[in-house]
């Protein structure tokens, strides 16, 4: 195996596949990126058994052939070498080691047999549908926050997706919840997408998909079963599998009846519950909010570091109420409205308080109050 490809293109792809590589690993080939090339194209291949990315690039091939080096260790050592640099890549099968070279620089890295690294079988793909980059995007960035990391929940670690409504108005669903919060986005339903299983995909791929996307004007094919998931996002294809497990019930915390409405300025609000959050104790984090017609009172107290009060002139013409919430959770979904005005529909103090972004449809939010 001999072949020339720009430092530029490599890196780039290296930069996608070396992340999903864990940093220790007992099984030595898991540590490790596959490279393969025919003719014309190198392709670059990384799994962790749960996730499984390739990506194809351009390439002037001597002779074909496949190896593997380690991922990080190649990732660096293209990184360091200087811009517009032509390597070569040769493996030197006698003595199982490829050497690297670009200008002046010599390298020579250990491998492992091509035969030895795993393949994630996808199997039969029962579902298939397009969805533009920037809608899947959207899908992702308004509910990753609300991503359990409890590891013995395993069911919360990732982003539900399915198909809800009927008819005409069938929308394709992502709902994410740690137990605290829950996030709601859904848009119309792609062709293709009528009829799919519910899926969990995990918060890694999820966090993966993300990064790979670079041009929100692309389309992205997805491809889903029972037990995997595989985006294409141009020359790259990511498959995962799925969380084996069952979502809970998540309709039935979703507040219907809440019948005190706040109506409030996105960026003031933030702003306010920024700062009177910064004496609040990094356990507790609790803001009181204090309502009363046309005032919000926002305020902390801490017994170790003292207090802070904030007021906001608000819409708001309902009984007078002080509730209580995780002032970082009131930030992050603070961060997902993507309009100018928030919405909180509240009920009591320890009732769940939904809030939605009143210039954009489509999203909502859960979040559970706090005894202050």
């Amino acid at each position: 195996m001999k072949l020339t490809v720009e430092r530029t293109a490599l890196l780039k792809s290296l930069g996608h596949v070396h992340r999903v590589v864990e940093r220790r690993n007992t099984i030595p080939i898991l540590a490790n990126v596959l490279l393969r090339t025919d003719k014309s194209a190198l392709s670059l291949k990384a799994t962790d058994l749960d996730l499984e990315v390739i990506e194809t690039i351009a390439a002037e091939a001597g002779a074909g052939g496949a190896t593997t080096v380690p991922a990080h260790m190649i990732y660096d050592i293209v990184r360091k070498l200087p811009e517009g640099a032509q390597i070569v890549l040769e493996a030197l099968g006698d003595r199982a080691s490829l050497a690297i070279r670009a200008g002046r620089s010599r390298f020579t890295l250990q491998t492992l047999p091509e035969t030895d690294f795993p393949d994630l079988a996808a199997g039969e793909m029962t579902h298939r549908f397009a969805l533009g980059a920037a809608d899947l995007k959207r899908l992702i960035d308004k509910t990753q926050f609300a991503i359990s990391t409890e590891e013995t929940r395993y069911y919360l670690n990732g982003i539900y997706l399915h198909t809800a409504g009927s008819g005409n108005s069938v929308t394709l669903r992502a709902v994410a919840t740690d137990g605290h919060r829950l996030a709601q986005v859904e848009l119309p339903a792609p062709a293709g997408a009528a009829g799919m299983p519910g899926i969990i995909v995990p918060r890694k791929a999820v966090g993966e998909v993300q990064r790979l996307i670079e041009d929100t004007d692309a389309e992205v094919a997805v491809e889903l079963s029972q037990t995997k998931i595989r985006f294409t996002i141009g020359p790259v294809v990511l498959t995962s599998k799925l969380i084996d497990g069952t979502f809970p019930d998540y309709a039935r915390v979703i507040p219907l009846g809440n019948d005190k409405q706040l109506t409030v300025d996105k960026g003031d609000f933030e702003a306010a519950v920024d700062r009177v959050s910064t004496v609040s104790s990094e356990r507790g984090r609790a803001v009181k909010l204090s309502l009363t017609a046309g005032r919000l009172v926002l305020s902390v107290t801490n017994p170790d570091s003292g207090s802070a009060t904030e007021e906001l002139e608000v819409e708001y013409a309902a009984d007078p109420l002080d509730i209580g919430f995780n002032s970082r959770y009131l930030l992050d979904i603070a961060a997902q409205i993507e309009g100018e005005t928030a919405v909180l529909k509240l009920a009591d103090p320890g009732s769940p308080t939904l809030i939605q972004d009143r210039d954009a449809a489509g999203s909502l939010y859960v979040l559970m109050p706090m005894r202050v």
